[in-house]
Order: structure tokens, then sequence, then C-alpha cells
């Protein structure tokens, strides 16, 4: 519910955008990367305070990876598209990704565009399917997250005592308490059992799917709210099913009958 970070943002494809980008980037390109790029990267591509460019096959296989680094940065990189507080136009940026694409034996087989971009963002990072367990968004602070916590103890606590009337009776008398199976309950035992099972199958499932996924050639976000739900569903189940059993299916025994315990049932 909460893993907003695997939506992608859209981004806008301009054709005229990408005219300018064929036309500017071998003139205008290593002008912007000796001006903003070289001093941490090395003139010649060769890294320094900058990791190594030169040669490198991880940024040629990911042409939206490098855009959007120079567009947003990653500390210690800054920022350097202009809307992102950088001083670089969209057509600068695409510029100096292409020359850096394609100088020191680098080599691009197709012009790095916004459409690139877009075709990126699309994809899920491996970084991001990895963080698998987000399920509290940044705006909930801690004060927030030990309210709720103590409300769902709360609640806890009561569907525990529910559940002790329910199973037990409000009163225990000394002696052996003999219980007696319906047909119905029968039919509800087997109902929560068969659940359970079903339940596990699609659990497993959905966890086998999510890491072929993550291994995939093109990573795949894992369904986390499905296998929430199914896991949930295992074992609100599985109390179902002791629950009947205790109720309809095990005989009881109260030793002392004793009324000044913790609890009134």
């Amino acid at each position: 519910m909460f893993n907003t970070e695997t939506a992608p943002e859209p981004v806008a494809v301009d054709p005229a955008l990408s005219a300018v980008i064929a036309k500017e980037w071998p003139t205008s390109g290593k002008a912007i990367y000796e001006a903003n790029c070289a001093g941490c990267h090395g003139a010649a591509g060769q890294g320094g305070v900058g990791p190594k460019l030169a040669a490198n096959t991880a940024i040629t296989g990911d042409h939206a990876l490098v855009v959007t680094r120079i567009l947003k940065g990653k500390a210690p990189m800054p920022a350097f598209g202009i809307e992102n507080g950088g001083k670089l136009k969209d057509n600068e940026v695409y510029a100096v990704a292409n020359y850096v694409l394609n100088s020191w034996g680098n080599k691009s087989e197709d012009l790095v565009t916004p459409a690139t971009l877009a075709e990126g963002a699309g994809k899920v990072s491996p970084e991001v399917i990895r963080v698998r367990s987000r399920f509290v968004p940044e705006e909930i602070k801690l004060p927030e997250i030990f309210l709720v916590t103590f409300v769902m103890l709360l609640l806890t606590y009561g569907i525990i005592g529910l559940y002790s009337h329910w199973a037990e009776g409000a009163e225990l008398r000394p002696g052996i308490h003999k219980v007696r199976s319906t047909p119905m309950t029968i039919t509800a035992m087997i109902a929560a059992m068969a659940g359970v099972i079903l339940f596990s199958v699609l659990f497993v499932r959905e966890i086998l799917t999510s890491i072929a996924g993550m291994n995939a050639a093109t990573p795949v976000a894992p369904q986390v709210t499905a296998e929430g739900f199914y896991a949930a569903m295992v074992v609100l189940l599985i109390a179902l099913v002791l629950g009947l059993y205790k109720k309809y299916f095990m005989d009881g025994e109260v030793v002392v009958e004793d009324a000044s315990g913790e609890f009134p049932w």
C-alpha cells in the first residue's frame, strides 16, 4: 500500500527536443562536460573524486540511469538539472549524457533522448525491490507508530477476552466439561482447514513469483499487498481452526474454581 516509490513518474517525450539533442550533442556535449564534470570525473573520464566513466560498461548498459543521475544527482554528486536546482537545461543534460556514453571507449548504440528516460522509468530498480518491507510512510513518525501499536494491543487483549468467553464460558465449575461436535461445526472445521491450505499455496506461489521477478532481466516489483493478505488469512484461519477445536472437539477440565483471578471471564 505504501510502496509509492515503485510507481515511476511520467516522463514527457518532446520530439522537438530529441531533434535538438541529435544536432547539438557532438559539439556542445564536450564543452558542457569540461565545464561541469571534468573536475570530479577527469578530463578523459578516468575518475577522481567521482567514479571512472571511461570504458564503463555499467553506464553504457543503463542510459536512463546516466540521465537521471545528471538531472537529480546523488550524494556527493549534485543535481545539474535546472528543475532540481542545477544549471543545465534539458537539452544540455542530454548533450553531456550522450557525450559521456560515446567517449573514452564508451559506445552507445542509440541516441539518449527523453524517450530513453521514459522507457527506463517503467522499470523498477533492484534496490527498490530489495526494500520489500517498507510499509510505513516517511510522514508517520514514532508517536503515531506508538499509538497505533497501543490500540492494536488493546484490540488483541479484547479479542482474547471474547475468545475466552466464547470457548470457556462465563463461569467455570470444577470437573470435566464434555463437548460434542455437530455436523455444522465439523463442516466449519473442514472449511477452515481447506482455507489454510488454499491461502498457504497462494502465499508460496506469490513468494516464488516475486523471487522470479527480482531475478528477471527486467525486475518486477513484488506484490507486497497480496503476500501480506495471504499470510494474514493463513494466520487467521489457523486461529479459527484452533478455536473451533477448543470449543467443539476438546474436553475441558477445571481443577479449581477461582473467582479472584485477573480476568473477569
